[in-house]
């Protein structure tokens, strides 16, 4: 295993058995089918998803207790959702002591960090019974899918179905069936500054982590990376949960995904060492955008 892809146990292509899920699920349902199980089997006592909010793919933190709530959550939204300020909230308000959590590569390493560091965590760092992180290569802000939505797609958001980044488009389906693949050219500029800083692509430091690269359309591939989410995993494997593969059996398989883990190091690298520079002889610190 290279750097590039962290440490793991062990890493599969697979899919829900949970028709229900894959019907409305991103790519293999992964996520809801496994806080699905850990919730049923007492592991988590809710977990923290990016749910529906005000406005279209807007998402907003939520807490899951039940299955119609993880299903109302289901998807990809291409813009952040803040569940790492809801684990005070989780704990506290919801009183839940064994709380999951999904989120992007830089959430994964603010949960770390809250645990390692619990300041403004106090007393929650224990309560964090399963992390799920997914693979990202960039996030954008609301006002950019909008853009990208109605200016380029030419839809309003609120008659898209589905988004998904693939294949160097970034496509928009709609309820009536229209599909509008844009390069990802046209959306380079649109995406977070932020993101440009980042050297992780597959979420190294969760529990679990999953993304669509590298597997089927319809699979995920699916990287076990602690002792804990191993021993999750292999459980609800075993109860059904999931059909699997192994990563070696597939197309694209692993080389796709190390291609992508490398591009977005070695893209973003050249960010971070411009950013070195900036305020030289000046005594300036930059701050960590």
């Amino acid at each position: 295993m290279g750097a590039e892809l962290g440490k793991y146990k062990s890493c599969v292509s697979a899919r829900s058995t949970d028709k229900a899920i894959l019907a409305g699920a991103q790519d293999g349902g992964i996520v809801t089918t496994l806080f699905a199980y850990a919730l049923e089997e007492g592991i988590i006592d809710g977990a923290i998803v990016a749910g529906p909010g005000d406005m279209p793919w807007k998402p907003r933190p939520m807490i899951a207790t039940t299955y119609e709530e993880l299903m109302a959550a289901r998807g990809t939204k291409y813009n952040i959702s803040p569940n790492v300020s809801f684990i005070k909230e989780a704990t506290r308000s919801y009183g839940l002591d064994k709380v999951g959590i999904v989120g992007t590569p830089c959430q994964m390493q603010a949960v770390r960090k809250g645990q390692l560091y619990p300041i403004g965590l106090r007393d929650v760092s224990d309560k964090i019974a399963l992390a799920v992180g997914i693979f990202c290569m960039e996030n954008f802000p609301y006002q950019s899918i909008v853009q990208l939505a109605e200016d380029h797609a030419a839809m309003k958001l609120e008659s898209v179905k589905k988004m998904e980044i693939g294949k160097g488009k970034f496509t928009f389906m709609s309820e009536r069936g229209a599909v509008v693949p844009l390069p990802l050219k046209v959306t380079h500029k649109y995406e977070q500054p932020g993101c440009h800083v980042c050297l992780d692509y597959v979420a190294n430091l969760a529990d679990v982590s999953c993304g669509s690269v590298g597997s089927p359309d319809g699979w995920s591939t699916v990287f076990v990376r602690s002792k804990k989410g191993d021993d999750i995993w292999a459980k609800s494997v075993a109860a059904g949960c999931f059909e699997t593969k192994a990563i070696d059996s597939v197309k694209p398989g692993l080389e796709l995904v190390t291609k992508l883990a490398n591009e977005k190091i070695g893209k973003n690298q050249k960010t971070v060492e411009e950013r070195k520079t900036f305020g030289v002889g000046k005594g300036l610190r930059i701050p960590y955008i």
